[in-house]
């Protein structure tokens, strides 16, 4: 059932100004106290209910104000905003013994809508690019978002070259140099332990192609920083600059790096810094902290989120990672569990 409020907020972020920011978010947050049991719970533990709050325009920030979810409990709760029935749900990969996120999807073309509005702000309509998917890991499960969004730009570019590559690395190299040969506009999006592979086994020169890595490196091949992995792949490719996206089951938006070294969040998505030690102190621009990440696209779920991932941000939003939290699967808000 669509309430009233949320018939009125879903308009406004298909085409949202980052002027009016902080007036949706306002009113996501009073929308999400109100109708998600579980956040309202956890606010009312907080007691930072929206009665408590100072009034927005007397903070410099006024996202800052909003108390963000642990991302664990998209693990062992349900999250939603209203009463509806899950189209699909996303899920997200995990190792032996761990949980896995479970994001409720209530409008799975709004999140695919969501997606392509998000990469067009930096880098056009995927319909301009040839969009090949180097995507293993993901393609091997059900429920991965990130493959939802990939064959989503495929089925927008309606190129012949485009598609998912499982384990064909001799027809992607193929296929790359003919792109390469005709100059096409082409992105190579890749979980990074496939790119490393490809590289390894196809080392080529694809000046000119847009390469994207999505992460994921965990129990397949050695960790490694983020800066050591691009100049690992930029050396192999030839290529000036290594791209990389930014995303997870728990949100509908993301934010790339467009070739450098921080990520430029979606029109949709906010990042700030809480302290390591204290998830509700601040820590000021370009010092080390834990993300937290408003997603007003979350709007069925929860917008305001405490990732698990250590990082910076910037005065300009902008915002870079720094690697996870140790011992992330214990840390977080234990009000609820008590």
């Amino acid at each position: 059932m669509q309430t009233p409020k949320r018939a009125e907020l879903l308009p406004l972020l298909t085409n949202l100004d980052y002027r009016r920011f902080e007036e949706l978010a306002l009113a996501v947050f009073h929308y999400q106290a109100t109708h998600n049991p579980l956040y309202a719970q956890y606010l009312t533990l907080l007691k930072r209910l929206p009665a408590h709050l100072p009034p927005s325009t007397l903070h410099p920030s006024p996202s800052t104000l909003y108390p963000t979810l642990p991302i664990q409990f998209f693990k062992t709760n349900e999250v939603k905003t209203g009463s509806w029935a899950p189209r699909t749900v996303f899920t997200s990969s995990a190792t032996t013994g761990q949980m896995p996120s479970r994001h409720l999807v209530r409008d799975a073309q709004f999140y695919l809508e969501n997606t392509r509005r998000g990469f067009s702000q930096w880098y056009g309509d995927p319909s301009e690019w040839r969009v090949l998917a180097l995507l293993p890991s993901y393609l091997e499960r059900e429920g991965s978002s990130l493959v939802a969004m990939a064959d989503y730009f495929i089925q927008l570019s309606k190129h012949p070259e485009s598609g998912f590559f499982l384990h064909d690395l001799e027809r992607l190299r193929d296929v790359l140099a003919i792109c390469r040969a005709n100059r096409y506009k082409t992105l190579l999006l890749g979980v990074s332990f496939a790119l490393l592979d490809f590289a390894e086994r196809y080392p080529m020169n694809l000046s000119g192609i847009t390469i994207m890595e999505t992460g994921g490196m965990k129990g397949r091949r050695r960790e490694m920083t983020r800066s050591e992995l691009h100049e690992t792949l930029r050396v192999a490719f030839q290529v000036d600059a290594i791209h990389s996206e930014y995303g997870m089951t728990e949100l509908f938006s993301q934010a790339y790096t467009l070739g450098g070294p921080l990520f430029a969040p979606a029109a949709t998505m906010r990042v700030f810094a809480t302290e390591i030690n204290d998830p509700f102190c601040l820590v000021p621009p370009g010092r080390t902290g834990v993300l937290n990440i408003i997603d007003l696209a979350n709007l069925d779920t929860c917008s305001f989120i405490q990732t698990e991932d250590v990082g910076k941000v910037y005065a300009d939003g902008r915002f870079e990672v720094l690697g996870r939290l140790d011992a992330a699967e214990m840390r977080g808000c234990n009000l609820m569990v008590e």
